[in-house]
């Protein structure tokens, strides 16, 4: 008992003596100016899901220099915890001072971005719609505790199907519509532009191409906006991008939508071009850039959709989220397309419970 009561003394004491020993080192290093409370990050953005989309995201974001704080949230402590000692421990390679990471959505007070990349996958042989419906149940203890913590942050929703899911988050949300973006067809447009480009023996940022609708199966390639320094390409080649064009250019926007597909066969997911491409999207609305990018917003009363869907048109970014959207001139073919890419997502949407 002596030998034991001895041993928490010596422990105690030399616990006191470090404690001292840092103070005394803090008080000769440091003069304090200031004793108030420090200001609250004004570029705060939180990650939520730090699996492999959303660690990608993260790890674009820091690289861009676009936050002054990065949170990360997730259930699976062990993971979240080691995902952010491991950025941390790269910290003087980076300009964010201050990386936090925890399962309560406390962590993520005051961001002013949030991005949602959590969600379950879809398991073989499960329709869509069980799919979504899954996904729901989990957006709703989500989107509340972003909202009850950043009531003015914008989110950006990664999660897939990513359409419908910007559309529970903002009725989930209460947040005003230009607040809730997806990330849509940004990345879907940064394929076409890549194999676009390939073709033609130019760097993706030289062609200009839109796709637009449903981030999937039923996206809309903009055959009649594709141009290369202004040169419209449907001028040159009036059969682009249908069954009667023989030199099949209709054959990239297939590549475009079985791009996923084939990633995951390859490597098991997709990750780092979703979170180059969150990134950007995040530049955009932290800088106030009004840049334009093909976004999922709410789309009813245009183009004749009169459906409560979310799916992408070029929306113009700023520090408020969407701006506003830009009007283009489509042909009848490319409307048409574009009302059907609304009317899949209402399909699934119309049948969904608790939203």
């Amino acid at each position: 008992m002596l030998i034991t009561c001895w041993y928490l003394y010596i422990s105690a004491r030399s616990i006191i003596r470090q404690t001292f020993n840092m103070a005394s080192i803090l008080q000769k290093l440091i003069t304090p100016l200031f004793s108030g409370t420090p200001e609250p990050p004004r570029n705060k953005v939180t990650v939520v899901g730090v699996g492999q989309v959303g660690m990608a995201c993260a790890v674009s974001i820091l690289l861009r220099e676009l936050a002054d704080e990065l949170a990360l949230v997730d259930v699976m402590e062990d993971k979240l915890k080691g995902e952010m000692m491991d950025l941390q421990h790269g910290s003087l390679f980076l300009k964010t001072p201050k990386i936090v990471a925890g399962k309560d959505y406390s962590v993520t007070a005051n961001s002013r971005i949030v991005v949602v990349t959590a969600g379950v996958r879809q398991q073989e042989g499960e329709s869509r719609l069980n799919l979504v419906q899954r996904n729901v149940n989990i957006f709703k203890h989500i989107v509340p505790q972003i909202v009850k913590h950043s009531p003015d942050c914008i989110i950006i929703v990664v999660s897939n199907p990513v359409d419908v899911l910007t559309y529970v988050t903002w009725k989930l949300s209460g947040l005003p519509k230009h607040r809730v973006i997806g990330s849509g067809t940004n990345l879907d447009s940064a394929r076409f532009r890549y194999l676009m480009a390939d073709k033609l023996g130019i760097h993706a940022s030289s062609f200009n191409g839109w796709i637009l609708g449903e981030h999937g199966d039923t996206s809309v390639p903009v055959w009649s906006g594709t141009n290369v320094a202004g040169v419209n390409l449907q001028t040159l080649n009036p059969d682009i991008g249908t069954d009667d064009d023989q030199e099949n250019w209709k054959e990239t926007h297939k590549q475009v939508v079985d791009s996923a597909y084939e990633v995951i066969k390859l490597k098991g997911y997709t990750n780092w071009a979703i979170g180059l491409s969150v990134a950007d999207l995040t530049e955009s609305l932290i800088r106030n850039m009004n840049r334009i990018h093909p976004v999922s917003t709410m789309v009813k009363g245009m183009y004749g959709i009169e459906d409560e869907v979310y799916l992408s048109l070029p929306c113009i970014l700023n520090s408020g989220g969407v701006a506003s959207v830009v009007n283009m001139t489509l042909t009848d073919d490319e409307i048409g397309q574009l009302k059907e890419s609304a009317d899949t997502l209402w399909g699934i949407q119309k049948d969904l419970t608790d939203v």
